[in-house]
């Protein structure tokens, strides 16, 4: 099987820990070689969360663990990037 190379997570996380510590603590998790994290909503009791996680072998399973370790909740899986590299969208006719 081609190996996951990118993932991009909708999550939904409480305010503490903050953004930082939130993105510092995913980016331990194995196979991870960078993270992304950006705030898309803030409100009263939560943020939700673009996660976009990028690495030679990455475990969807692994990550889902830590956000939930960390009290988030994973929403949905925005998009996936598997193979040998990275293939990049390109505009097409009904952009």
């Amino acid at each position: 099987m081609a190996p996951v190379r990118r993932l991009v997570l909708d999550v939904l996380k409480p305010h503490d820990p903050e953004l930082l510590d939130f993105t510092q603590q995913l980016a331990g998790v194995g196979g991870v070689e960078g993270v992304n994290a950006t705030l898309i909503e803030h409100d009263q009791e939560v943020q939700n969360v673009k996660l976009t996680f990028e690495g030679a072998s990455l475990s969807l399973d692994e990550i889902q663990e830590t956000v939930e370790a960390i009290g988030a909740t994973v929403h949905s899986v925005d998009q996936v990037a598997l193979g040998e590299y990275l293939v990049e969208n390109r505009p097409t006719p009904q952009d």
